[in-house]
């Protein structure tokens, strides 16, 4: 099989919703930065990002939306009609110079990654992952819905058994509402429980068609673990799936400032292990993650975790002097040496909250109506 391929652009270097905005920090870049100084990304393997043409765009959202994200980024500004009607020119969807560029190549890479499986392979677009956006109007920082373009595009390829699994510290809303009932894609979502947007609740099956796991607040990596092990891989070990996608946010770790969970980055690095051996095709994606230092190590190990990199226990200079470098306006600008001398995150383990236990246990007990 060929070896699994790195989808990026130079469109998210210097680019940002804002100095004051969660994503004002630099993400793709310090993983590229980071691969490439570690020798794991050969140019054989890197892909320059397509930006997905308007029409492409059209499977999943509205044409007066497009026009409106492509007018808002021409223009600079929105109207007060599109404000309200698309969720554009808001604090968590502000307009910035490249508002319609910039998700428009994290959905072409999503698509091209789509095509680039569509015989069998590992895609990564660690730009990808922008689960929020709406058919019509922008959410929760994501303008495009890169996830969902790229499951239409799988299916339309013929697939009919799609896994979608995330694990993203904020609930997919925006793919539920895609394919609420849609029975050829299966979702399974762990996200932290209470939190933004606040949709997908344990007993909320998006029509048949998706597991919702709610993780308590301070979920560790044993808590992952265990839902891990028995909701998700029992489930697509069953199912057999054609395809899986992957929303692989790195949001849910204990530094990050959006989220309450306290996950290291070893619980994702096992998850996309453990989901590679389960179909011939994987797209894994980026999403959420506004801590600098813990985005650029998590992804960067995720992409290491697909290609049997080893991770060293501590980073050469090369590779520490990117870290080094990063600075973040919400925080001190010199974080723990553990941030910047390694990649992998101590374990962070202990008990599991009987909330979980008892969530998972339920789930566990639906099997037998799981379609």
């Amino acid at each position: 099989m060929q070896a699994p391929r790195f989808i990026g652009s130079e469109i998210y270097r210097g680019s940002s919703y804002g100095a004051r905005h969660p994503l004002s920090i630099p993400r793709v870049p310090t993983v590229i930065d980071l691969c490439r100084a570690m020798g794991w990304l050969p140019t054989a393997q890197y892909i320059n990002s397509p930006r997905a043409r308007p029409q492409a765009l059209t499977t999943w959202h509205t044409p007066a939306y497009i026009a409106a994200l492509q007018r808002a980024e021409t223009e600079g500004m929105v109207s007060p009609e599109a404000r309200v009607r698309h969720h554009l020119g808001t604090l968590s969807n502000p307009v910035f110079p490249e508002m319609f560029r910039r998700p428009a190549t994290a959905a072409g890479g999503s698509l091209l990654a789509a095509d680039l499986i569509a015989g069998g392979g590992v895609v990564y677009n660690p730009g990808g992952g922008t689960h929020h956006g709406m058919a019509d109007h922008a959410g929760g920082f994501c303008y495009l819905n890169d996830p969902v373009l790229a499951l239409k595009a799988l299916l339309a390829q013929g697939l009919s058994r799609i896994a979608y699994v995330d694990i993203d510290a904020h609930h997919c809303d925006g793919v539920a509402a895609a394919f609420h009932g849609e029975t050829r894609v299966l979702m399974i979502s762990t996200h932290e429980a209470r939190r933004w947007p606040f949709t997908g609740a344990l007993d909320d099956r998006a029509g048949g068609s998706a597991i919702n796991l709610p993780l308590p607040r301070g979920t560790n990596d044993s808590g992952f673990a265990m839902a891990l092990h028995e909701v998700i891989l029992p489930k697509l070990q069953a199912m057999r799936p054609e395809a899986i996608v992957l929303q692989c946010g790195a949001d849910a770790v204990a530094e990050d400032p959006l989220s309450r969970l306290a996950l290291s980055n070893n619980a994702h690095w096992q998850a996309v292990a453990l989901l590679r051996s389960l179909s011939t095709r994987l797209l894994v994606l980026g999403g959420g993650g506004y801590n600098p230092w813990t985005v650029g190590r998590l992804w960067s190990g995720v992409w290491a975790t697909l290609n049997g990199c080893e991770i060293p226990d501590r980073l050469p200079e090369r590779a520490r002097s990117v870290l080094a470098a990063l600075t973040w306006t919400r925080r001190p600008a010199f974080p723990p040496d553990a941030l910047i001398d390694t990649l992998r995150d101590a374990p962070r383990e202990g008990g599991v909250p009987d909330e979980l236990r008892a969530s998972i246990h339920t789930l566990r007990d639906r099997q037998a109506a799981w379609v």
